[in-house]
């Protein structure tokens, strides 16, 4: 819909071309709702406003256009020539915006419909993440769901992300972080390289060893970390092999060569199972978390409400945590 200005541009500037579209808006708002009801006061029902105010409105629309767009008698109202031409125009423009407004709320308030664009480490995207996506579709046939597994940080604008899952340490104030469960951290081997090589019984132990690295997606290595009398204590060890995947040391840990620090949702199946078992579990750190990412809370569109609700919840029902029963042992 195109919205009429004055002929000439008026000596004050923007404020008076603000002024004039206000002006133009309201005036075509009222102009619509008096020709589809053929009244002035059931016009004023339909917006919620007086009919002098609807009379105003469409009064300073018709001296700007400079033209009159309706008959008006005691008994009736109908269109001028002009008046008809000027509706044919601008009716499509405001039914357009009419129906991108009930679009909107049904997006927010109807039943969860759209896209969803999320992002995940590649680790705990292909493990836990992908898993429930299947059944988060069928509960809502009408939402299409794009994942996309990255270990770097998001960008939530320029990649069109609407919810990314992170892992660690959320420092980024821009975004809202929902903690979903928190990140153990496990230094873990296989029973068979225990059995050759033993364990390390301290943190100065672990150069010692022999060691399996992962390489982050900054290009710098994972230095694995500890809570020793309270405070978190760093250790780069050195390595003989180093992967940027996590699965691949996760396999180099089952095959025996080595240990490596790995999350709790990688390795709990395999501890519980006895393929593989803990070293210095009462020095895990316990700062860390597996967090559900978005830019705002507000104005949600129900499907992401609805993903972030049904995420929760299923990766929360998963038996992910083994710390406590791994440190009940040792009492």
């Amino acid at each position: 819909m195109s919205t009429p200005y004055p002929a000439t541009p008026s000596p004050n500037g923007p404020d008076s071309l603000a002024d004039s579209f206000a002006t133009s808006y309201a005036g075509v708002m009222a102009f619509i709702a008096v020709a589809a009801e053929g009244n002035f006061a059931k016009a004023g029902d339909r917006l919620g406003i007086g009919r002098s105010a609807v009379s105003r409105s469409v009064q300073k629309l018709e001296d700007q256009l400079g033209t009159r767009l309706f008959v008006r008698t005691t008994r009736s109202t109908s269109l001028t020539p002009e008046g008809q031409r000027f509706y044919e125009q601008c009716h499509p423009g405001v039914e357009k915006i009419i129906q991108a407004l009930d679009d909107m709320r049904e997006l927010r308030e109807g039943p969860p419909s759209g896209q969803l664009r999320v992002c995940s480490t590649v680790g705990f995207g292909r493990k836990v993440v992908a898993p429930l996506i299947q059944g988060f579709r069928e509960a809502n046939p009408g939402v299409s769901v794009e994942l996309l597994l990255d270990d770097g940080p998001t960008d939530f604008t320029t990649d069109r992300v609407d919810v990314s899952f992170r892992n660690g340490r959320m420092e980024d104030s821009q975004v809202i972080a929902k903690k979903i469960i928190p990140m153990q951290m496990m230094l873990c081997a296989s029973p068979a390289y225990a059995a050759r090589h033993g364990l390390p019984g301290t943190v100065d132990e672990i150069p010692d060893h022999r060691c399996v690295n992962f390489l982050l997606a900054s290009g710098r290595v994972y230095e694995w970390e500890f809570k020793v009398e309270g405070r978190l204590r760093k250790v780069a060890p050195p390595a003989m092999l180093t992967f940027n995947d996590a699965d691949l040391v996760l396999q180099a840990v089952l095959d025996g060569h080595g240990l490596a620090q790995m999350a709790a949702y990688q390795v709990c199946d395999h501890l519980r199972a006895g393929t593989l078992v803990a070293c210095l579990p009462q020095h895990a750190p316990d700062d860390r978390g597996h967090y559900l990412c978005f830019l705002s809370r507000q104005h949600l569109p129900t499907r992401m409400r609805a993903f972030i609700d049904y995420m929760t919840e299923g990766i929360r029902a998963q038996d992910l945590q083994i710390l406590d029963s791994l440190l009940a042992r040792q009492d």
